[in-house]
């Protein structure tokens, strides 16, 4: 077939994650029952905080946003993954896997932003609660949601764009239960070293940046929060702070390992376990991690509850 770009006209053919075993079928079952309670937890989540007047706040408002993106993520590859299975089908369009990794990207960019402005809103609230209403007034949160949504769009857009370009003229069986650039350009008979390169050197910027923003904020309200003398007022800025650190371990660290060590070093297994990871687990353990340990989420969630027992009653 030579060197010509035919992946405009031919579709790929996903390795899914599940077989029809007795194992896989229980993996198939937890990963659903999963992929409905983040989808639900996020949903509430989201659902609280637009309704809740007490619940308008700047770091809430970025929550909600954290959750949207959480349920966005599942909804691109989990329900594909689902339909292949039960059909017995993993052919994927060229356009449908194109959409597949940019809304990905986007996602995912945009998620690793706004997680840094999460903790820039935690290292003014702790370090510098007098200015907070002006430092986080309206104006600048909308401005710190549309960055993280314009980071991943951009994003997204230049590499799903520069991915798409190179010719697949060997397999086009992609080691993977989604359309994800690693996999895809494995399958490329042209040379795409240096692509490589400059995506690790992107992966730099896209991933350390926010994550050394995030060290930073979250290093200064560790130092502020030793100095509280409040026992009660340390316990409450832990609570939260630990809350958002957990979910940055969380996403990172799959991302790092994703993004920035060479394929080499990780086979296409690794890669599915780490790909279910951030694009189903986090989203999914992200509402449960965040509700669970914050006072003001739990009141919200048993008012709503509250009012719905007492009309039923009525």
């Amino acid at each position: 077939m030579g060197t010509s770009n035919v992946s405009a006209t031919s579709d790929f053919i996903l390795v899914g994650l599940f077989s029809y075993t007795g194992p896989h079928l229980v993996l198939f079952f937890l990963v659903a029952t999963m992929f409905i309670i983040g989808l639900l937890g996020n949903t509430i989540l989201i659902f609280l905080i637009a309704t809740d007047s007490k619940l308008h706040t700047p770091m809430y408002f970025l929550l909600s946003q954290l959750s949207l993106l959480d349920v966005g993520f599942p909804l691109v590859t989990i329900p594909k993954m689902v339909a292949e299975f039960l059909q017995g089908e993993n052919v994927i369009t060229f356009g449908g896997c194109a959409t597949q990794m940019f809304f990905l990207m986007l996602m995912g960019v945009s998620e690793g932003v706004l997680l840094s402005l999460m903790s820039y809103d935690r290292y003014v609230a702790v370090c510098h609660p007098l200015h907070y209403q002006v430092l986080m007034r309206s104006q600048v949160c909308l401005v710190m949601v549309g960055a993280s949504w314009f980071s991943g769009a951009l994003v997204a857009s230049i590499q799903t764009s520069i991915t798409l370009q190179f010719p697949f003229c060997a397999s086009h069986t992609v080691d993977h239960f989604f359309c994800e650039l690693p996999a895809l350009l494995k399958l490329s008979c042209a040379d795409t070293s240096a692509y490589e390169l400059a995506l690790s050197v992107s992966g730099v910027l896209i991933l350390l940046l926010p994550l050394s923003l995030i060290f930073t904020s979250y290093g200064h309200v560790l130092g502020a929060v030793l100095l509280m003398r409040s026992a009660e007022a340390r316990q409450k800025a832990f609570t939260t702070c630990s809350s958002h650190v957990a979910v940055v371990g969380l996403f990172y660290g799959a991302a790092v390992f994703m993004y920035m060590v060479p394929g080499s070093y990780h086979s296409p297994q690794q890669d599915n376990v780490v790909s279910l990871f951030y694009s189903l687990i986090t989203p999914t353990l992200n509402p449960l991690i965040y509700s669970l340990r914050n006072k003001e989420v739990r009141m919200s969630l048993v008012k709503v509850m509250g009012r719905s027992d007492f009309r039923e009653k009525q």
